[in-house]
């Protein structure tokens, strides 16, 4: 089974976020592969191991250091990669211009699916999945939980989260797939897998090159980061019919609650 595994390298949640304009700054920050697009390398690989056959190729758009982030993917058990390294579109991208150009690096090439994260944490759009499924001309399910392909590899049947419960359906492939949590366990690279990825083809394109020029639909006109959260009031004391009454004269008086 060939799978298509869409990747994109964010900040840590760890990193601590400047804001430089309408962007983040990216001095000192530490990027890693999307968290979610981690649950999309792994079933893309946990297919390949279980039909015994296929390739798991990381399509990726973004500047160099994205390398780093398409290397690590390899080194789970990705076999190939394109590169979509165009800094230029990268810092102008929406959700729109990055799936107009993953679509156009991934039209032409041998897939039964195409798998990617539900969302990614830096900008949290989540429309790419959907977007790439409609220029593919493919279906698209998002927020999949489990997934089973057919022996002929005609159909997939997966579960996906909706609010309250869970809908399983039955979909035709080839078609797009965005992973949520739950759908598996992303593994560690291995000393093994990481050298030998460092051998691993990785194909080189821009935007031009692909045909795109399409710019973004969406231009950021301001970023800021959130207000500094307020410290907490503590209420002191023993006897705790006091502090009851405190705790309701102050719901009431300041908090304005009750």
């Amino acid at each position: 089974m060939n799978t298509i595994v869409c990747l994109k390298q964010v900040p840590d949640t760890e990193t601590l976020i400047k804001i430089a304009g309408t962007t983040i700054a990216a001095e000192g920050i530490k990027w890693v592969i999307n968290p979610y697009d981690e649950f999309a390398v792994e079933e893309a690989i946990r297919q390949k191991e279980k039909m015994g056959a296929g390739a798991v190729t990381i399509v990726s758009l973004g500047p160099d250091r994205a390398i780093e982030s398409i290397r690590t993917a390899l080194a789970m058990g990705a076999d190939n990669a394109v590169h979509i390294n165009d800094s230029g579109f990268y810092d102008k991208a929406d959700p729109y211009a990055t799936a107009a150009v993953l679509a156009a690096a991934i039209k032409g090439l041998d897939f039964n699916a195409i798998f990617l994260g539900k969302q990614a944490i830096d900008d949290d759009s989540g429309q790419v999945p959907a977007m790439l499924g409609e220029m593919l001309g493919i279906p698209a399910v998002t927020q999949v939980i489990k997934f089973e392909v057919a022996a002929d590899k005609s159909k997939a049947t997966v579960t996906r989260e909706i609010e309250g419960g869970h809908m399983v359906v039955e979909v035709p492939l080839p078609a797009v797939f965005s992973a949520q949590k739950g759908l598996n366990e992303p593994r560690y690279a291995s000393l093994p897998g990481i050298m030998k990825a460092k051998k691993k083809p990785v194909d080189v394109k821009n935007a031009a090159g692909l045909g795109v020029s399409d710019g973004p639909m969406i231009v950021i006109k301001e970023m800021s980061l959130p207000p500094a959260r307020q410290a907490g009031k503590i209420i002191t004391g023993d006897d705790a019919k006091v502090k009851a009454a405190a705790l309701a004269k102050a719901l009431h008086e300041e908090v304005k609650i009750i």
